[in-house]
């Protein structure tokens, strides 16, 4: 059955109360799961594996769980395949590629506040893309999360930090936009909304098919995924590590993700997905021995209230058409599962 009703939609986006708290414990829910890849990723990568080999596990692995949603709802590649491609390419493979290649030269926090400067970007896809007009506050929020950045890179040390680990990042944070504006697709839809869950299933086979042709998997050191991975000195197995990064923060963290921007927008998710920064940079300080300096922590906290100013101050939408469309809809596809 499709994962939206039109009561869960009234409830959702354009209601209160309980549609709403929905959402955003959805919202909540995604960044605890994206906010551990990173540390269980970094041990992996660390043993011998390549970061894009990391990447093609997580991808391929979450994809094949995925796949008998995918067979029920093979009607969506007919239906909307320009909407599965961007997701595929920017909101997995792109996002993926970028923030594993990031956190292998950068520590994890500061790659993923780098990356959460994707919500401010946003706006910027409304102001210029949209043609919609932007606050003067929300101007100010994108201006707060650049300073911010600067701060975390400690850009007047010269040589702290990695320029390749930043641009990684910055391109992770490029391909989140794309991952917040696709999973809005048919939010205002009523029934002729693509199925979620379809879009998530399909999204992750084209990463991985991508991700295939790039990581080049056959060429891995599989013995490294039979042994184990130091945890901050403490040995943990590979496979334990491996299970987590796809069962929890690739697809509970994508399931979650998507039907929370689905219930409330772009623009709210984002903010709430900020979150993840700060659960990947704690969890890298408790399990990886990762500290950040001070000047770091503050910019850190100024890139998200930055962001947070940003979106916050996001004018509403003037239609109810989605923040891009995706081409249009053909049919109905409240029954787009085949028979």
């Amino acid at each position: 059955m499709p994962v939206h009703t039109s009561e869960s939609r009234r409830g959702g986006r354009n209601g209160s109360g309980s549609g709403k708290g929905v959402g955003l414990g959805l919202a909540l829910g995604s960044a605890l799961a994206f906010g551990g890849s990173g540390v269980a990723a970094k041990p992996l990568i660390e043993a011998g594996l390549d970061p894009l080999h990391v990447v093609w596990l997580r991808v391929a692995g979450a994809a094949l769980v995925m796949l008998p949603v995918a067979v029920r709802h093979h009607a969506l590649l007919r239906r909307r395949p320009a909407l599965l491609a961007g997701f595929g390419l920017l909101a997995v493979a792109g996002v993926q590629a970028c923030y594993f290649a990031a956190i292998s030269r950068v520590p994890v926090g500061v790659a993923l506040l780098v990356e959460y400067l994707a919500p401010a970007l946003v706006l910027g896809w409304v102001r210029f893309v949209q043609r919609r007009p932007v606050t003067r506050a929300a101007a100010l929020g994108v201006l707060l999360a650049v300073g911010g950045l600067a701060c975390v890179v400690e850009v007047w040390s010269g040589l702290s930090f990695d320029a390749v680990g930043l641009l990684l990042a910055l391109g992770a944070a490029g391909c989140q936009v794309g991952y917040f504006v696709l999973s809005d697709q048919g939010s205002d839809a009523g029934d002729d909304a693509p199925d979620p869950l379809g879009v998530i299933a399909y999204g992750l086979l084209i990463g991985a098919l991508v991700l295939t042709a790039v990581a080049r998997p056959w060429t891995m050191d599989w013995s490294v995924l039979t042994g184990t991975a130091q945890m901050d000195g403490t040995p943990v197995s590979a496979l334990a590590l491996l299970a987590w990064i796809v069962v929890v923060a690739t697809v509970l963290a994508y399931v979650t993700g998507v039907l929370s921007v689905r219930r409330l927008s772009p623009q709210v998710a984002g903010v709430v997905a900020c979150l993840e920064a700060v659960v990947a940079t704690v969890l890298a300080w408790v399990l990886l021995g990762e500290h950040l300096s001070a000047p770091q922590i503050v910019g850190g906290a100024v890139v998200l209230a930055g962001a947070l100013i940003a979106q916050s101050s996001a004018p509403a939408k003037a239609s109810s058409e989605p923040v891009a469309s995706g081409g249009p809809e053909r049919q109905s596809s409240s029954r787009e599962t085949a028979a």
